[in-house]
C-alpha cells in the first residue's frame, strides 16, 4: 500500500478500464462520469446498497402536493473554491441539466425549481411524477459563481460543449470529498481529499487518490496481483478465478441490474404475432446454462426485466426452461417443422455477447428454428439495431432511473417516434393495455401501489413472452486485502471512494 512514511498519507491507486472523458459532470451521462461526481460533488441523494434513498446535500424532502416537493439543504458547506453552497447553485445546476443533450431527457418532467431561501427548493413537475428522488440522485450541485462569467477568450464557463474544450470540461469545482489536482487525459487523474469537506461522519481515511486507466482486461488484472494498483473494474469474467485465487487481494462480485435480452420482430416474421411461437423460444432457452457455463457463473438468470430492488420486480417469475414444452407449444401454433430467421448480435458490447447469441442459435435449431447470425462491432451494430435490420436482435438495458418503468417505455412500449415511446423495441411489440397501466404507474405517488403495478406489468409481458429475457451481467471489483471496499460499493457501479477504509500495518 502506497502510505507515506513519513506523513502516513494513504494513497489509494486505482485502475478503471477507463478515465472520465472530461471534468464537466454533465457532457456525458455515464458510469465513468458518475463515478467522477461521486467523487468530487455530492448528490442531494444517493443510493444506499439497499436501494434506500439517503440524505446527503438534502437533509429532508416533503411532498406538498402531488406536483411540487421542497427540499431542505444542508447549512455550512463550502466548494473547493471557497464559494459558498446555496439552494441558487442547486437552482442553477437543475437548469443547466435541462439543457444537457445527454440528461435533459430524464428531467423533462421537471417543470421549474426554485428557491424559496437560502436552504430550501422547491421542485414543480409538468404532472404527478414518482420518481423525483430518484432523480435527485442525478442532481450534484455544481459551484454556480465557479462556473458564471467569460473566460479569457470570451466563452461561457458555463457551456456544454460535447467532446470539446470547454471551461467546464477542464475546471472542476464540487462539495465532494475529493479535488482534481492534475489530469492528463487518457494517463491518470490524480485526487487530493478536500480540507474542508462537510461530512464528519464519513469513514474514509484516504487522502490521495491516482486513477489510472487501463483498458486491456488482462494488464489491469496484473497490475492489482504485482501490487502496483489497489483497487480495479471491472474484473473480467475470464480473470475471476485467477483473482480470486490471490491470497493477497479480494474480490466482490454482485449481481447487476443491466438487463441483457433478445427482441423478437413481429413485422418481419409472421410466427412472432403468434404468442405460443414467442413462448416457445422462451421455453427453448435456457439461460441458467449461458449463466454458468458461457458466463462462468458471472450473470444472474433473468425471467423479467426488473432486477431485485427495483420496484416492478415480481418474485414469482422464473426463468421457464422445458424443451419438451417448447416443442408442444410450436406443434399447437403449426409450426412443428420451425422456419428460418435472421439474428443480429454485437460483438463487442455486452460481456461475451457473440458467444451468447451462437449458444442461442444453438438452442434454437433444438425446435427447427434455423438461425442465420451475424455478430458485428458495436459501432456497426447500432445503426443496425435502429433500422430493426434481423427478426431477432440482442440488447443490453440499464435502466437510467433506476426504476422499472424506464425499461418498458423504451423496450416493450408500442412503438411510437413521436412520442419515443418503444425506441429501443426492436420486436415491433405492441400491447397497449399494459402501457396504459405503465402510463398510470407514472403519475402514481403512493410507491406501494406503484410496485404493485409495476409487477402485475411484469408478470403481463412473461405471459405474453414479449421478448426473451437472458440475464443480469453481474458485477465484480477486486482489491488489496487492506482496502474496505465492500461497504462503499453498489449496483450501480459508482463506488463511494469518499467512504473507502485502508487499514495501515
Amino acid at each position: 500500500m502506497a502510505a507515506s512514511a513519513q506523513t502516513d498519507d494513504i494513497t489509494l491507486r486505482v485502475a478503471y478500464d477507463a478515465d472520465p472523458v472530461s471534468l464537466d459532470i454533465h457532457e456525458q451521462l455515464s458510469g465513468g462520469m458518475l463515478q467522477l461526481s461521486h467523487l468530487t460533488f455530492d448528490p442531494l441523494v444517493r443510493w444506499t446498497q439497499d436501494f434506500d434513498f439517503e440524505p446527503r446535500l438534502a437533509t429532508d424532502w416533503e411532498q406538498v402536493d402531488n406536483t411540487t416537493m421542497q427540499m431542505t439543504l444542508r447549512e455550512g458547506i463550502t466548494f473547493h473554491s471557497g464559494n459558498p453552497f446555496t439552494a441558487k447553485d442547486v437552482v442553477w445546476t437543475v437548469e443547466r441539466l435541462k439543457r444537457s443533450p445527454d440528461f435533459k431527457a430524464i428531467f423533462d418532467p421537471v417543470a421549474s425549481i426554485t428557491a424559496v431561501d437560502d436552504h430550501t427548493v422547491e421542485f414543480k413537475t409538468k404532472e404527478p411524477y414518482p420518481l423525483l428522488l430518484n432523480l435527485a440522485t442525478y442532481i450534484f450541485p455544481m459551484d454556480s459563481e465557479f462556473y458564471s462569467g467569460k473566460t479569457d477568450s470570451g466563452k461561457d464557463k458555463g457551456e456544454i460543449v460535447k467532446n470539446g474544450n470547454s471551461y467546464a470540461s477542464t475546471h472542476i469545482s464540487g462539495t465532494g470529498p475529493f479535488k482534481v489536482t492534475q489530469r492528463q487525459q487518457g494517463v491518470k487523474v490524480e485526487f487530493a481529499r478536500f480540507e474542508d469537506y462537510w461530512d464528519d461522519g464519513s469513514p474514509g481515511n484516504v487522502d490521495h487518490i491516482v486513477l489510472t486507466p487501463i483498458s486491456e482486461n488482462a494488464t489491469r488484472v496484473a497490475a492489482l496481483l504485482s501490487g502496483d494498483v489497489d483497487f480495479i473494474a471491472p474484473v473480467p469474467p475470464n480473470d475471476l478465478e485467477r483473482v480470486r485465487a490471490d491470497e493477497d487481494v479480494k474480490l466482490v462480485t454482485m449481481s447487476g441490474t443491466r438487463i441483457i435480452l433478445l427482441h423478437m420482430n413481429q413485422d418481419r416474421v409472421e410466427a412472432f404475432k403468434d404468442p405460443r411461437v414467442r413462448q416457445a423460444i422462451a421455453y427453448t432457452i435456457n439461460q441458467k446454462a449461458i449463466a454458468d457455463r458461457l458466463m462462468k457463473g458471472f450473470a444472474t438468470p433473468a425471467a423479467q426485466l426488473s432486477p431485485e430492488g427495483y420496484a416492478g420486480h415480481n418474485p414469482e417469475l422464473e426463468p421457464r426452461y422445458d424443451l419438451e414444452k417448447a416443442k408442444q407449444l410450436m406443434k399447437e401454433a403449426g409450426y412443428e417443422d420451425g422456419f428460418s430467421i435472421t439474428m443480429m448480435a454485437p460483438n463487442n458490447r455486452y460481456v461475451n455477447d457473440a458467444q451468447i447469441a451462437q449458444a442461442v442459435a444453438a438452442m434454437l435449431a433444438r425446435i427447427n428454428v434455423k438461425v442465420d447470425l451475424k455478430t458485428l462491432p458495436k459501432a456497426q451494430y447500432w445503426p443496425e439495431y435502429d433500422a430493426r435490420a434481423a427478426d431477432l436482435m440482442l440488447i443490453g438495458w440499464h435502466s437510467d432511473t433506476e426504476d422499472s418503468a424506464n425499461f418498458y417505455q423504451y423496450l416493450t412500449e408500442c412503438p411510437n417516434a413521436d412520442t419515443g415511446a418503444g425506441q429501443y423495441n426492436a420486436g415491433m411489440y405492441c400491447n397497449p393495455e399494459i402501457d396504459k397501466i405503465v402510463a398510470e404507474a407514472n403519475l402514481e405517488t403512493d410507491r406501494d401501489k406503484r410496485s404493485q403495478m409495476l409487477q402485475f406489468v411484469e408478470q403481463a409481458l412473461y405471459d405474453d413472452a414479449a421478448f426473451i429475457p437472458l440475464h443480469w451481467q453481474d458485477l465484480a471489483w477486486a482489491a488489496q486485502n487492506e482496502v474496505q471496499i465492500e461497504p462503499v460499493l453498489n449496483v450501480m457501479n459508482f463506488p463511494y471512494l469518499g467512504d473507502v477504509v485502508v487499514q495501515q500495518e
